[in-house]
């Protein structure tokens, strides 16, 4: 049983606005884009942390209305999100490399 999943969001480069779909076939979950309504999704071969905590709260939403997913499938999305990493934000301390020495 296929199941699909829609938002839409700002995309990371251009800040332009975008429509994002999941779908989960055959066990696997793809992500795909596409900026205006009439155009062709496009395959996302690295989805973002982003878009995996989406479909994270998506799943945690409809898992308790039983709308096509499980807790095996709660389990992936967490396991895919444990994989990619965070952002690394710049740590400013005031310290210059300099001035350790």
């Amino acid at each position: 049983m296929s199941v699909e999943i829609q938002w839409d969001d700002l995309d990371p480069e251009s800040g332009a606005k975008r429509f994002v779909t999941v779908e989960r076939f055959a066990g696997r979950w793809a992500f795909k884009v596409r900026f205006r309504r009439r155009e062709n999704w496009q395959k996302v071969p690295f989805p973002t942390r982003a878009m995996w905590e989406e479909l994270l709260d998506a799943i945690q939403r409809r898992l308790p209305r039983r709308e096509g997913v499980t807790e095996v499938d709660l389990v992936y999305v967490r396991s895919q999100l444990a994989r990619v990493k965070a952002p690394v934000a710049a740590v400013d301390d005031g310290v210059s490399p300099a001035d350790s020495e």
